[in-house]
């Protein structure tokens, strides 16, 4: 018998939980469910199930389900897509926006005028097809949130090669050593805590490499659907 969607999510949080113990770290780790291509309903049965952080790679389709589903409890959307400057208005607002890379999309959220909670996407491999900053652009991305009144830098997010998860391991190990040396330095609008990486695939590898957030969605939802938003 197949899985409903309760029993995956239930499977992992588990695997999430024996992760978490055998990394020996004491800060917690978000689940976040990738909705993105997901019908309302799936989202429905997963806050059902006690999920509430969901993440979206599109703008426009954060924006519609964030405006669809506003009962409580509200869901948690996280942005966890390339965002272009154009679309930063369908997402201002939401709970952290993962893929915040260069400095005009930092400007562009800021003159929303509202509070605005980021990660800085890092690229690690240095593919210039690759989405995110260089670790040595880190610094000088890190010195303009001290120029912002509303948004503020949690952390760093990575999306790794595809690999193996202990192929994707070492990405994780050293986008945890690139937010330890940083978080030393003092920055205003600067907090450099939570570190967002892993998926279905290697979520638990992630967690024990430090990961204080991974998205999940496959695992939990199943396959998504074929047709993309604009």
């Amino acid at each position: 018998m197949t899985p409903s969607l309760a029993q995956r999510l239930a499977q992992v949080r588990e695997a999430v939980a024996s992760a978490a113990a055998r990394s020996g770290e004491d800060q917690p780790v978000t689940l976040i469910g990738v909705s993105k291509r997901q019908p309302l309903t799936a989202i429905l049965e997963a806050r059902a199930a006690g999920l509430l952080d969901f993440g979206e790679n599109y703008a426009q389709e954060l924006h519609e389900k964030a405006e669809a589903i506003q009962d409580a409890p509200a869901p948690r959307w996280h942005f966890i897509g390339p965002l272009q400057s154009n679309k930063v208005k369908l997402v201002a607002g939401s709970h952290l926006i993962h893929t915040a890379d260069r400095p005009k999309l930092l400007e562009k959220l800021e003159a929303r005028a509202v509070p605005q909670d980021v990660l800085i996407q890092v690229n690690l491999t240095g593919e210039p097809q690759k989405a995110g900053i260089r670790p040595d652009e880190l610094p000088d991305l890190l010195d303009r949130f001290a120029d912002f009144d509303h948004v503020r830098c949690r952390g760093l997010m990575l999306i790794p090669p595809q690999g193996t998860p202990e192929a994707t391991r070492p990405h994780f190990a050293d986008l945890r050593a690139l937010r330890d040396r940083h978080a030393k330095i003092a920055r205003p609008g600067v907090q450099l805590r939570a570190l967002s990486m892993g998926m279905s695939a290697d979520f638990h590898v992630a967690i024990e490499e430090g990961a204080t957030l991974v998205r999940v969605g496959t695992a939990i939802f199943g396959p998504r659907g074929v047709v993309a938003p604009a």
